[in-house]
């Protein structure tokens, strides 16, 4: 197991926010036909409401960008993985432009580089709640990235012209997308050949914690179970989506981030202030009952608990880089054309089972 260093968190975490996070590399979405209607699974119109509420209060929601100051910074490192500059960039979903204040910093690779933001001509930051996009507008940050702010009516229909930008990157906002191949059929179509998609969402099991425990609470006091957390997207459809969208050279990997939280009323209180609750349109209305909390808490602390007395949040983070076709593109070889096959060179230097120590 590979652990994700604390320091490296708390550098955006506030003091007495968390306790520590942990790094692990892991382990429905459903697609319509084409010329079938969009399955509306989210409420455009709630999500905007939770952001533009979570946005007002800004010393509680800075507070809780810890998560998406981390990812974006991890979203970064790819980018800069890239050896070339990048003219202009599209930040979808950019939220509080977290993205922009991550390319202030240095690359961890190479620290001495400068700031990543200087393989970055202009960042256009879209997202469609105006007051978490400008919450930030003010800080020093601004000043060390071109960043030009874009409002969107919604995330699913992006305006912009085809072959505008050398790059777009999405972080932590496209899990509330309803037709996700549209959307990344739009991203393909406005950027220019041979240029690269980098995105990232929440996926697969996610919050497992906190999904079992109010699933079991709301059984045993209810008698059932309503909808109180999102459907993601599993990692094994990713890849098929970026393909079915016409992306080349793809590239699909998790992560998990686990943030340990004093109890889960902290964590559903964070994920509010993140402007990240329900937006699903069949959720039931309505506060979650207060039996059902506190049996859920018991349970939590029961299933998943730590032995300090904290309880663990599981982020998992799926990420997906995809690159638009381009003539000049590098094409893998084709099948049977390898020199030598590689099931020999695997088993060169094996022994007989007689001579074998």
């Amino acid at each position: 197991m590979n652990t994700f260093s604390v320091f490296s968190v708390r550098a955006f975490i506030p003091p007495l926010t968390r306790r520590c996070a942990h790094f692990r590399l892991s382990r429905s979405y459903a697609v319509q036909t084409p010329g079938a209607p969009t399955l509306e699974v989210f409420s455009h119109q709630q999500k905007w409401m939770q952001k533009e509420r979570a946005a007002s209060n800004v010393e509680s929601s800075r507070n809780v960008d810890y998560l998406r100051n981390e990812v974006a910074s991890r979203l970064c490192e790819r980018l800069m993985d890239i050896n070339r500059h990048f003219p202009k960039v599209l930040d979808l979903g950019a939220n509080s432009c977290n993205i922009a204040h991550m390319l202030t910093f240095p690359s961890e690779d190479s620290p001495d580089a400068g700031p990543r933001s200087k393989r970055v001509g202009t960042l256009v930051a879209a997202d469609a709640s105006e007051k978490l996009l400008y919450r930030d507008a003010d800080l020093p940050f601004n000043k060390e990235v071109n960043i030009e702010r874009h409002v969107l009516d919604t995330l699913e229909t992006l305006p912009f012209e085809a072959n505008t930008f050398d790059a777009v990157l999405s972080s932590l906002s496209l899990h509330w997308i309803n037709d996700l191949p549209s959307v990344l059929g739009q991203i393909n179509n406005i950027l220019k050949p041979d240029c690269p998609f980098i995105g990232v969402m929440m996926g697969g099991d996610s919050l497992y914690e906190l999904r079992t425990s109010l699933q079991l609470a709301e059984m045993d006091r209810r008698g059932g179970v309503s909808t109180h957390t999102s459907p993601l997207a599993d990692v094994r459809d990713v890849g098929g989506l970026l393909q079915r969208a016409g992306f080349n050279l793809l590239t699909v990997d998790v992560d998990d981030i686990i943030v340990d939280y004093p109890d889960s009323f902290a964590l559903m209180k964070d994920l509010q202030a993140m402007g990240e609750s329900n937006a699903v349109l069949s959720r039931e209305k309505g506060a979650i009952q207060r039996d059902v909390l506190l049996a859920g808490e018991y349970i939590y602390r029961e299933l998943h608990g730590n032995e300090d007395g904290t309880v663990p949040a599981t982020f998992r983070l799926i990420y997906m880089i995809g690159w638009k076709h381009s003539p000049d593109q590098a094409k893998p070889l084709e099948r049977g054309t390898g020199m030598f096959s590689i099931k020999d060179y695997l088993e060169q230097g094996k022994k007989p089972e007689g001579e074998q120590k």
